[in-house]
């Protein structure tokens, strides 16, 4: 009798460990909040958030829990935030490393869950244990996950219906819910006009079960959230996935090409206010267009471009990829799109180190100010790599040259009679001061370095207090 009490003793202390660390992981971070100005995000205590991506699409399926932490352990180092991650990659297939499947019968509505969360029982460990593992991980080091619940392609081929999407955002709801570092990314790389009576499901249910979390959807290449979804209740803020095709590849009207930022000052304009952001832009190291291995492929310099064109352009985050990243290609043969990296150096491609300097340089001024101004541009305003975006805040201007040309600014747009200018280096961070200017008329910028794609810089512009 007593060994019997002494093991019911140590069931009661496991079961109350188990829930003392899952409300400790839901307190470890503030939740996601829409800004009061609509445009921006700000975490629940008031602070701001700038949504800094990466596209860790496989994390769930494909990874070990020691990998899982590596991976995590990476992008924290890196700067980045948040990872974008599927549930459900393939209804057919549903099964992690460890060979657990997440349904039975491949049927949306039939999670295979078991009593326990015991890794190192087999029968006490599932594929959502698995799952609420890389949350808590995520948890501790900072990093919020945004959830793809199903991906597109299973809703395209037939595989949910719309009892069984509604069963299974519920089961999300009430599985993951209590964490605060997620939120729910409908969609799934599909057009929101292709089965939208699921898409609306999914986000209906996850919103009426789940008040504290955002949701937005994940939508095809060349569009945005905002053409089908942009009125309904149950989106929080809009995504556009600017896509992989280059200015010659793209075929879809109205033609953007790689100009992310065409996305951003549509979606910026619209009434209500929602925030906005390039989800989905050329992953670096993948061919121009994806599916032509011998096609050039996109370069961290790409990735620069598209991050400080969108968020100059008004939006409130940014969203990375890496080709061998995002799938997780462990560099044995050909991985999906010719990659042949292996993930665990492909995290470190310069493009990755690269992102956070984004963020540095907007936490470094007023957040929620900060609004898209092109009458900054005295000067033309260039059309493809020539075009230089810029914003502003009360007492500071950004402007983005993606190609290094000379450009002129209107002054005058910001508070005082004298400013400082700088040139900030995308590269790596760091800032170097040009001179003092007066705040009126027009003034010329020249940075340093020959006129080239890549030859990237931001002018900084500063009041001087007092003047």
């Amino acid at each position: 009798m007593k060994q019997i009490a002494l093991k019911r003793g140590f069931f009661i202390l496991a079961l109350l460990g188990s829930f003392l660390f899952r409300a400790s992981a839901q307190k470890a971070l503030p939740l996601i909040q829409v800004a009061p100005n609509k445009h921006y995000f700000q975490t629940s205590d008031g602070q701001p958030f700038f949504w800094l991506g990466d596209t860790g699409w496989l994390l769930f399926v494909k990874m070990n829990r020691d990998e899982i932490v590596q991976y995590l352990d990476n992008r924290k180092a890196k700067g980045f935030n948040l990872v974008q991650v599927m549930v459900v990659h393939d209804l057919k297939k549903a099964v992690n490393v460890y060979g657990d499947s997440a349904f039975a019968s491949r049927d949306l509505a039939k999670p295979i869950t078991t009593l326990g969360n015991d890794f190192k029982n087999a029968l006490a460990y599932d594929f959502w244990d698995h799952l609420e593992f890389a949350i808590q991980e995520a948890s501790k080091r900072g990093i919020y996950l945004a959830l793809v619940p199903v991906w597109g392609s299973n809703v395209k081929e037939g595989l949910v219906s719309v009892a069984s999407a509604q069963t299974f955002a519920q089961f999300l709801v009430k599985r993951f819910g209590q964490y605060n570092n997620l939120v729910w990314l409908n969609g799934g790389d599909l057009r929101g006009s292709e089965k939208t009576e699921i898409w609306n499901t999914i986000g209906n249910t996850l919103k009426t079960n789940d008040q504290k979390h955002l949701v937005g959807f994940h939508p095809r290449g060349r569009s945005t959230s905002s053409e089908w979804f942009h009125q309904s209740s149950w989106l929080d803020f809009n995504m556009f996935q600017s896509g992989h095709k280059d200015y010659a590849q793209d075929t879809v009207e109205p033609r953007m090409g790689e100009d992310n930022w065409k996305f951003m000052q549509n979606d910026y304009a619209l009434q209500p206010t929602k925030p906005s952001f390039d989800g989905e832009p050329s992953y670096e190291m993948i061919p121009h267009g994806l599916h032509d291995t011998t096609a050039p492929k996109w370069q961290a310099a790409d990735l620069r471009r598209y991050a400080y064109w969108s968020v100059f352009a008004g939006g409130a985050g940014f969203t990375y990829g890496q080709n061998a990243v995002m799938q997780f290609h462990n560099g044995q043969g050909v991985g999906d799109y010719g990659t042949k990296q292996n993930w665990k150096d492909a995290i470190n491609d310069p493009g990755a180190g690269q992102m956070q300097w984004v963020k540095k340089l907007l936490f470094s001024k007023s957040y929620f100010d900060r609004v898209p101004d092109q009458s900054l541009i005295a000067s033309k305003q260039g059309e493809k790599y020539e075009r230089v975006v810029a914003c502003r805040g009360k007492n500071y201007v950004f402007a983005y040259t993606y190609t290094g040309r000379a450009f002129d600014i209107q002054m005058g747009k910001i508070t005082g009679t004298q400013v400082k200018a700088s040139w900030y280096n995308p590269r790596n961070g760091t800032k170097q001061f040009i001179g003092q200017f007066n705040n009126k008329g027009i003034q010329q910028f020249q940075p340093t370095g020959t006129a080239q794609n890549g030859n990237d810089w931001v002018l900084v512009l500063e009041s001087i207090q007092g003047k």
